[in-house]
């Protein structure tokens, strides 16, 4: 495998356990909050509704975090 390979491979992983992370405690804070969040942004299982787009905002929110806590991280310059 050449070096390039090894690099691409290397961020890709990087990049699926950042969105694994952004998603899993993005749910967790979601669902910790839902009971307190008025009734029209809590989620109704299999429906869209305004409760799934606040999911969705908590979930980009942490992983726009999380990319902003890596972005000088050694290593991962020039990439």
């Amino acid at each position: 495998m050449t070096k390039a390979a090894v690099k691409n491979k290397n961020k890709t992983m990087r990049n699926f356990l950042d969105a694994l992370l952004a998603v899993l405690a993005g749910n967790a804070i979601y669902y910790l909050l839902m009971p307190h969040l008025p009734a029209v942004m809590r989620h109704r299982l299999f429906q869209e509704d305004w409760g799934l787009l606040v999911d969705f905002a908590v979930c980009t929110l942490i992983f726009v975090l999380v990319k902003y806590a890596r972005r000088e991280e050694p290593g991962l310059k020039n990439e």
